[in-house]
């Protein structure tokens, strides 16, 4: 009688789980489709998956939006993703994201050093937990409306701060009573010449979803800018601590392996 229970439960329960993902593969995403469309970016729905992909331009170079499952584990219910090639030195790493985050990542990577079983981390483990031990932090002392809702590390912490200092600071702000209200999950970073942004997002409205795109765009911009200061060869005060993991995974699961010749040739 009880496995009789149990089967029927699990039947349940594997039935509502098809429901709710049915239901999510039948989203109406018609409203940002069309948005996308109006702006003149590219708009495509991942095929069995609540998702979609946009692709845009910025100065001629391309960059990509995803929306859909979660790729991080700090991150809960849909994630929202953009990044963009970029000519930055490709040490060039920077990394900013909201405070509750940042406090919930460092205490987790002092728990896996400290653990007895796993003295170190391993190539899995995100850039974003990683460069909290391996980087200075970036005193955003000065910033008095976002020193309390984001924190940060930098390879070089006076270009980070730099970063963030001005156009960036000034989105941020902009944005911290709609898209970034409540503190959600949030990171941007640079790492191999590329700009990542990361993003909780339950629902991708077109204002959210132009938010982030402005968001990310200006870091773009701040960052081509440091990165312009470095082209003489000064960029050698970089600290080149890369070790080839890949901070980025494509809605589909590609993973870009982490050789300069390989990722040139993926957009």
């Amino acid at each position: 009688m009880r496995s009789d229970s149990s089967g029927l439960i699990r039947k349940m329960l594997g039935s509502i789980k098809r429901l709710f993902a049915k239901q999510g593969i039948d989203r109406d995403l018609s409203t940002i489709a069309e948005w996308a469309q109006r702006r003149g970016f590219g708009f495509k729905r991942v095929r069995g998956e609540d998702g979609f992909v946009i692709d845009g331009l910025l100065e001629g170079k391309t960059w990509r939006l995803e929306w859909g499952p979660p790729q991080r584990a700090y991150i809960f219910g849909h994630e929202l993703r953009l990044r963009m090639e970029l000519a930055l030195p490709s040490d060039m790493q920077m990394l900013l994201l909201s405070r509750p985050l940042m406090d919930v990542l460092e205490r987790q990577t002092y728990e896996l050093y400290t653990d007895n079983v796993q003295t170190q981390m391993g190539s899995s483990t995100p850039e974003e937990m990683r460069w909290l031990v391996m980087f200075p932090k970036l005193n955003l002392a000065n910033l008095k409306s976002l020193r309390g809702r984001f924190g940060g590390v930098a390879s070089v912490p006076a270009s980070g701060l730099e970063w963030v200092e001005g156009p960036l600071a000034n989105q941020l702000e902009a944005h911290l009573d709609n898209l970034l209200n409540g503190d959600p999950p949030f990171v941007l970073m640079t790492l191999r010449s590329r700009a990542y942004l990361r993003l909780q997002l339950v629902s991708p409205t077109p204002e959210a979803v132009a938010g982030a795109i402005a968001l990310f765009e200006t870091a773009v911009a701040q960052a081509l800018r440091i990165g312009s200061q470095h082209a003489d060869g000064s960029s050698s005060g970089w600290n080149n601590n890369s070790d080839g993991q890949t901070a980025w995974q494509s809605i589909h699961g590609d993973v870009p392996t982490a050789s300069p010749s390989s990722t040139a040739k993926r957009r």
